[in-house]
């Protein structure tokens, strides 16, 4: 089920009722997706707005898939690259997201962004066995051991899985 809602200005931006309930619509649907699909202008990317949609949809622990519109308009056409290092600059707590360079005009790269949504909700809904987990762990740790708590080493058992959606770990 797809849901499209209104973009979404700063709230003192906001002045009609209609635009409230639009942004209130919004947000409820955010609280209830699975994947969100961030949709972003290719000229005004990275927005104070936009990086504050993200870090919500990060918060309430959704799948989240960047959207960058307007792909044919864009005058450095090459610059993909250097959009996969913005998204990690400006959106850090979300490193290797995907993002999809799309255009609404011509229907370019939508394939893609139907694609990127179906792999971020395999992801997310993804469980990892705890032998997995625990193995990976103690790699981890042998590169990198925990810190001197008091003079004495903290001694890490085992981690596990609690749950996913979004992908949850407990550390004993």
């Amino acid at each position: 089920i797809f849901h499209d809602t209104a973009g979404m200005r700063r709230k003192s931006r906001i002045d009609e009722k209609l635009e409230k309930l639009a942004v209130s619509d919004a947000l409820e649907a955010i609280r209830f997706a699975e994947v969100v699909i961030v949709l972003m202008d290719a000229e005004h990317a990275f927005e104070e707005q936009d990086l504050r949609i993200a870090d919500l949809i990060e918060r309430e622990g959704r799948a989240i898939v960047i959207g960058i519109n307007k792909w044919d308009a864009k005058s450095d056409r090459g610059a993909a690259g250097k959009l996969r290092a913005e998204v990690d600059h400006w959106l850090p707590q979300m490193r290797g997201v995907p993002v999809v360079a799309l255009s609404g005009l011509t229907g370019e790269g939508v394939e893609r962004l139907m694609q990127a949504v179906i792999d971020a909700h395999t992801i997310w809904n993804k469980r990892v066995s705890t032998a997995g987990l625990n193995r990976w762990f103690e790699e981890v740790t042998a590169a990198h051991p925990p810190p001197a708590v008091s003079g004495r080493r903290l001694r890490l058992n085992y981690i596990t899985q609690a749950k996913a959606r979004p992908p949850s770990f407990i550390l004993f």
